[in-house]
């Protein structure tokens, strides 16, 4: 007996707690490590990539432009409206990688619905989208933000905003 008390000793303090066995981790919060989260946005970005906006992302032909009251008036309208509102888009390198691609799809498909310098010929009402186009212009709501974020130089002075707005209102009448 003496040797179980050697090889098995038991503790006779009164103030000794035996350690509780460390508490389990919940289900949900071993699945959510950063690891699997990353893991898991890195394969949502990669899936995402197979549907193919970027199929519609085309330009079309140039039917006819409005005539241009001044050759300063289209080159501001180049600089600041014709990725979105003509058949002339520049599709830059990040409009093929979702989720980029449906917001640059959706603005340009939007916005040649609107107004196509590309297409003048079939515009319903160019009066009314000649005043549209002055009130977003003078409310700087066009270009729009997001689009000035990636293309600096597309933003007006406000004497190149008044220029444009009196140019497209000679132009488009």
């Amino acid at each position: 007996m003496l040797t179980i008390w050697i090889f098995y000793p038991i503790n006779l303090r009164s103030d000794y707690v035996t350690p509780s066995p460390a508490p389990q981790a919940s289900f949900i919060r071993r699945l959510l490590t950063p690891r699997n989260i990353a893991i898991t946005v890195i394969g949502l970005l990669v899936f995402i990539q197979l549907i193919p906006v970027w199929a519609f992302q085309n330009n079309p032909p140039v039917l006819d432009e409005p005539a241009w009251d001044s050759p300063q008036t289209r080159a501001l309208a180049v600089r600041a409206c014709f990725d979105c509102h003509s058949n002339e888009t520049v599709w830059p390198w990040y409009s093929k990688i979702a989720p980029v691609s449906w917001l640059v799809t959706r603005h340009v498909s939007e916005g040649r619905e609107h107004m196509n310098f590309s297409e003048w010929s079939r515009m319903r009402e160019p009066y009314e989208a000649a005043e549209e186009s002055a009130e977003l212009i003078r409310e700087a709501e066009m270009p729009t933000k997001d689009y000035l974020l990636m293309h600096p130089e597309a933003r007006l002075t406000p004497e190149e905003q008044q220029q444009l707005i009196q140019g497209l209102a000679a132009s488009l009448r």
